[in-house]
């Protein structure tokens, strides 16, 4: 075989968001690094909803924007819709999206990667792995030639073994119109991975020209638009509207006749689909009881005519497709330009992977993305990131980099998936964290910036901001626990006009703000600030009080939580022996490897009673 003369510590293999976040993350910490694509022109494609964020992705983007990452940034410059999601509802679950011009979000991401020192690009189909004495090696591409390197990350997300199912038509597609990796799908069950079966989708696209928009409700961007990164001064470009719709039963007729014909349906997929985002076949046939859906339609760009369908996703014949579309009102002369379709891919069950997202056969290997049993681009760019990052670690003989429940949500979701493996596409959910009200999207920066300097992701200067900002933030927070407001007759007049009650004796700042019809800047007229305080800084102050009783309840929780964390389990415990736990317990034990007794937790099937049983033979290990 012949190798590529240069080595590199890295090799990332695909280039969407998982890919794009490792290449950067491992090259701008000073390793040698290439990203390798079957097509340079789908670097950071957006196969699917031209959108970032959304209820929990959002808090991902921050986190990623606040370590170092880059798709926060890559998106300001290139959104023109935004909204902020669940804002009646507390800051906990506040979370931006942005609907995002395709064809930049490219453009930006691919300029930035060519022009990152130490990360090189090639276009090439990865056939294989070289693995030597248990350690990977590097990888070989469709050419049979070789490459070499210390780490190697897969960021296949749905080229491995992918099949585009269309009705009754199914051919080889890591998305339509691209090649599938089939030999890289049979080079990984050949180093002994079991692989398993996911299915996702897409809805059609239509052209804008031959839309109604006159039935459809407008719904514009927000205004003020807030950046998603932290480090954005604003958006670049102009924002448009999009329009929602109704899917009523004459529609929902149209997919119950001919559910036959679905790819779905008919038995030609064996994926498993993913729960969450249900293709509008799953949307009738497990509800059946609804006779009304609810359509997005959202431009795919500004200089294309392509508007993106969000509710229509399915696997039926195209001309099916036609009479469905256009039984819609708005829609009734439409014009499919892009049909819909299904897509099934293999993954790897994460249970697999250590929380370094590195395999446990092979060192050195790790995976990131869809590879892993997700969804959506949020949540392949964190692990990523978090994977460029530790094949960093790894090359540079430096820590691993590790985040847990409690400070980030990506903590969230690699502990899950590495703990509990996943059997339908896993997404993130607000739900799904614990400690969310301590992992907002307004504090990322202030959770993770100072580990992303630690890294070498951040800069100093970004740091010092940080830090100055979280002094402002406590500073304040004394400051109005100490003034205190005295009942004269402006300040009572004050409240009475903005439907608060009057007060009888001296209050305390803190306590006015408490109220849940005042803001900060209702309670700082009565004393204020000097000198004026940023936004940010007067954000955090407001929860920090508001919330003051469920943030220290969650303090405590973390605490008990950091409690059994700290409780560490040998890398080499032999679970197998221990007396009193079920096979079946031993045998997931012995396979998810547990690193303490809080992730031993949290693996199904765990019960108090076993969990003692292992915490009494860990003391009793470390007595002797």
């Amino acid at each position: 075989m012949t190798f590529y003369p240069k080595k590199y510590d890295v090799i990332v293999v695909g280039a969407g968001h998982a890919g794009c976040e490792a290449a950067l993350a491992a090259a701008r910490m000073g390793c040698r690094v290439l990203l390798m694509a079957i097509d340079l022109d789908k670097i950071a494609a957006m196969p699917c909803s031209p959108s970032i964020g959304g209820m929990a992705k959002g808090q991902l983007v921050k986190e990623i924007d606040a370590l170092g990452g880059e798709m926060a940034k890559v998106t300001d410059k290139t959104a023109i819709h935004f909204r902020k999601l669940n804002t009646k509802k507390g800051p906990a679950v506040h979370s931006s999206r942005t609907q995002n011009d395709k064809i930049r979000y490219h453009t930006v991401m691919k300029s930035v990667i060519e022009k990152t020192p130490g990360l090189d690009v090639k276009q090439a189909r990865v056939d294989d792995l070289v693995v030597e004495n248990g350690h990977v090696a590097g990888v070989t591409d469709h050419l049979g030639y070789g490459f070499e390197a210390k780490t190697v990350i897969l960021a296949t997300g749905t080229f491995l073994s992918g099949r585009v199912h269309i009705g009754e038509k199914s051919f080889k597609a890591g998305r339509a119109g691209e090649f599938a990796s089939y030999a890289l799908a049979d080079s990984l069950k050949a180093l002994g991975f079991t692989l398993g079966r996911l299915k996702t989708g897409t809805p059609p696209r239509l052209h804008r020209a031959s839309i109604d928009f006159s039935k459809m409700t407008r719904q514009d961007s927000d205004s003020p638009a807030e950046p998603f990164s932290f480090f954005s001064k604003g958006f670049e470009m102009s924002h448009v509207p999009s329009y929602i719709g109704r899917i009523e039963k004459k529609t929902i007729g149209i997919v119950q006749e001919n559910i036959k014909l679905s790819a779905l349906y008919s038995g030609r997929i064996t994926g498993t689909s993913a729960r969450y985002c249900p293709s509008f076949e799953d949307k009738v046939m497990k509800f059946p009881h609804r006779d009304s859906h609810q359509l997005i339609l959202e431009p795919e760009g500004i200089d294309t005519e392509e508007i993106y369908a969000s509710g229509l996703g399915n696997s039926l014949p195209v001309e099916i497709q036609l009479a469905v579309v256009r039984s819609v009102e708005g829609l009734e002369s439409a014009e499919i330009m892009r049909p819909a379709y299904a897509i099934e891919y293999d993954y790897v069950n994460p249970v697999h992977l250590t929380p370094k997202l590195e395999t446990k056969k092979i060192a050195g290997l790790y995976m990131a993305g869809q590879i892993n049993g997700t969804s959506g681009y949020e949540e392949a760019a964190a692990q990523g990131l978090w994977a460029g990052i530790n094949a960093a670690c790894r090359v540079q003989g430096r820590p691993a980099f590790l985040l847990d429940r409690s400070q980030a949500y990506m903590g969230v979701m690699v502990d899950d998936l590495v703990t509990r493996g996943t059997r339908e596409p896993y997404r993130m959910f607000t739900s799904r964290a614990e400690y969310r009200l301590m992992m907002r999207e307004d504090n990322a920066d202030l959770r993770l910036a100072a580990i992303g300097h630690e890294l070498g992701l951040v800069d100093a200067e970004t740091v010092k901001d940080v830090k100055e900002r979280q002094k402002q933030i406590s500073d304040e927070i004394q400051r109005v626990r100490k003034v205190v407001v005295k009942p004269v007759p402006e300040v009572n007049q004050y409240l009475e006009d903005h439907g608060s009650n009057p007060i009888d004796n001296g209050v305390h700042m803190d306590q006015l703000l408490k109220r849940s019809e005042l803001d900060y800047d209702m309670v700082n007229t009565f004393a204020p600030a000097q000198p004026p305080l940023v936004n940010r800084v007067v954000r955090q102050v407001e929860i920090e009080v508001k919330y003051e009783g469920y943030i220290q309840k969650q303090l405590k929780e973390i605490a008990k939580f950091g409690d059994l964390e700290g409780q560490k389990i040998p890398e080499q415990f032999d679970f197998i022996s221990l007396h009193g736990l079920s096979n079946e317990l031993k045998e997931k034990l012995s396979a998810v490897r547990p690193l303490s007794l809080g992730q031993a937790s949290r693996i199904d099937g765990m019960t108090p009673v076993a969990l003692s049983i292992l915490m009494i033979a860990l003391k009793s290990r470390t007595s002797s």
